[in-house]
């Protein structure tokens, strides 16, 4: 009988050799490749000395193929939870020194207890995913335990954010767990996602390919729209990650974290009176625009380089996460594709389920019309946004800065489809079209049997415009609340947030309505 001298002694050896994880020979030819191991990045994204393990000592159960001479330290994944800048946070980091982060049965079920763990106490959950994939040993074990994971995964949605860290390889099925994650931050050097490797593409369909260009930062960060941030390594990534968090609540019954702000919410901003031109086919940026109205200029952009027509991300209102969904008239004058319309939606529903209100800036000509974007279907993919705006019960604010024409009047936010407040500048035109497109309709035999086809062309698109394209008759008509000079843009997008700060306190205008399940999106 070990006295309990040696039973101590016995767990600190235990607990040593688990955590040593791989010799300092290894460990060094992975930091020359600009990697940090799976504990080096635990350690340095919780406050110090915060963190709590969960399941240090968990072991696989295969024999077969030389399974049952195989330890692999911690069942190849970290998992746990502590601080991340003072608030609660779970998290995993595979670690692909063990059986190169392989996923077998109880590496996944270590995840589902962390991902249930995190839903179950309202915290958010960060995976850290460099894994090799299915650990195929397994067989059957390790497939439905994907499944098992999927479904942890997907009952957690929207009740506590969910953000993956792609910072090492993730391939095949491992490729579906970060996917459906919130937010996903990439690693430019390091991370890869696909649902199959180089090697396997060549076998089934004789496709040459790398990896970089297969899976790397820019398939998904531009492309494919599926990263939402890129990150230089793995303390960007992680430092990246952890700003994220100050700006969302911690799950879908709190509201985000309010800070203190020095930035006068009143605060005019002159440059804004100017920044339109007096051409209206003429681009501005709206990067200014968001950075003039936001507290100290900050703004934490989401698929910045996917679908740059438009612009999604956080700013801070008076110390408020507000959501930014604005069109960016630098690229293809700020019309919504169906990239653009799916972008859009899913950061508007992402902002719903977590109680962060929405601010709109408009100036859209349209949906992207043409054959390649209706049989891309974008008609299907614009409704997304429709009802992303129909089924919020978030503060919903627009402010039209420019156009505001057809369908993308009301895919930017209007009163119609549900905002709370519209406000337009002096510089809105407003209308479902414009004087030109409309004159070449209602009035074309008028033109054409005109005896100066040009002039009465003219006349008409004139008279059109004048009485339709300008932001006043929607004022008129209460759909726009008022025509406010853009350098007070600022101020009164901070009054509104006042006034339906608790527009939906108590779930009272998502009760008012007849029961459903959800809405049957057009996905």
């Amino acid at each position: 009988m070990a006295t309990t001298r040696e039973l101590i002694e016995e767990y600190k050896q235990k607990r040593q050799k688990i955590q040593a994880m791989a010799d300092a020979a290894a460990i060094e030819k992975r930091h020359k490749g600009g990697q940090w191991t799976a504990r080096e990045r635990i350690d340095y994204f919780f406050d110090p000395g915060t963190f709590t393990e969960i399941g240090l000592y968990v072991k696989h159960r295969t024999v077969h193929f030389g399974m049952d001479k195989r330890e692999v330290p911690a069942e190849g994944v970290v998992t746990g939870y502590g601080l991340v800048n003072g608030r609660p946070v779970v998290a995993f980091a595979e670690d692909y020194m063990a059986l190169a982060g392989t996923f077998g049965e109880y590496h996944g079920l270590k995840e589902i207890r962390a991902i249930n763990l995190a839903k179950d106490m309202g915290w958010p959950v960060v995976g850290m995913n460099d894994s090799g994939g299915a650990r195929l040993q397994e067989g059957m074990d390790t497939l439905e335990t994907y499944g098992q994971l999927f479904r942890a995964q997907i009952q957690a949605s929207g009740i506590v954010p969910q953000i993956a860290l792609l910072m090492g390889p993730c391939l095949g099925g491992q490729a579906y767990h970060p996917i459906m994650q919130d937010f996903i931050i990439q690693c430019k050097n390091t991370g890869y996602m696909g649902i199959a490797g180089p090697a396997f593409v060549k076998t089934q369909l004789g496709e040459e390919i790398g990896l970089e260009e297969l899976s790397g930062w820019k398939a998904h960060a531009i492309k494919a729209g599926q990263t939402h941030i890129v990150a230089e390594d793995d303390k960007d990534c992680l430092d990246k990650c952890k700003e994220l968090l100050s700006l969302l609540p911690a799950n879908n019954r709190e509201q985000s974290p309010r800070t203190a702000c020095a930035d006068d919410p009143e605060r005019t901003c002159p440059e804004l009176d100017t920044i339109i031109p007096d051409r209206p086919t003429q681009p501005y940026d709206m990067y200014k625009v968001i950075r003039a109205i936001s507290d100290n200029g900050y703004f934490y952009e989401t698929l910045g380089l996917h679908a740059r027509t438009v612009i999604t991300g956080f700013a801070r209102f008076n110390g408020r996460a507000v959501g930014i969904w604005a069109n960016q008239p630098m690229f293809a004058s700020g019309t919504i594709d169906t990239h653009a319309a799916d972008k859009g939606a899913r950061f508007v529903r992402f902002c719903d389920l977590f109680n962060i209100p929405v601010v709109t800036l408009g100036d859209c000509p349209g949906y992207m019309i043409g054959s390649d974007q209706e049989w891309k279907g974008i008609l299907r993919h614009g409704a997304k946004l429709l009802f992303a705006w129909a089924d919020a019960t978030i503060p919903l604010i627009s402010v039209i800065l420019r156009k505001s024409y057809a369908g993308a009047h009301y895919g930017m936010l209007d009163k119609g489809i549900g905002a709370d407040f519209v406000f337009a500048w002096p510089t809105g035109r407003v209308t479902i079209v414009g004087g030109e497109t409309a004159a070449s309709v209602i009035f074309a035999r008028e033109i054409k049997e005109s005896p100066n086809p040009e002039e009465t062309r003219i006349k008409r698109t004139t008279e059109y415009a004048e009485l339709y394209e300008n932001a006043y008759f929607g004022a008129a008509r209460m759909c726009i609340d008022d025509v406010i000079m853009p350098s007070d843009t600022r101020k009164q997008i901070n009054r509104a947030l006042d006034l339906i700060e608790n527009k939906n306190k108590d779930n009272k205008a998502f009760n008012a309505r007849p029961w459903r399940k959800y809405s049957n999106i057009n996905l």
